[in-house]
């Protein structure tokens, strides 16, 4: 085998396995962001779940003292 095909073999090799690695440590990357964004999304509906349960709480709380102030001012 000649010496320049040997080296064009080798050169080929090295840049399949730079490119495997690189796609490989992008991959990692990705997921490692999609995981944190996922954990991000999870607070905020978590917030958001809290939030409809206190507007709730804040309704009927509105609710009960226009009822006692009824009963206060009307008698």
């Amino acid at each position: 085998m000649s010496e320049t095909i040997l080296v064009a073999l080798i050169s080929c090799a090295g840049t399949l396995l730079g490119s495997l690695f690189g796609v490989l440590a992008s991959a990692k990357l990705t997921n490692y962001r999609l995981e944190q964004l996922e954990r991000r999304v999870e607070k905020h509906n978590n917030l958001v779940e809290r939030m409809i349960a206190v507007e709730s709480s804040a309704k009927s709380a509105h609710h009960r003292l226009d009822g006692i102030e009824k009963e206060v001012y009307h008698g």
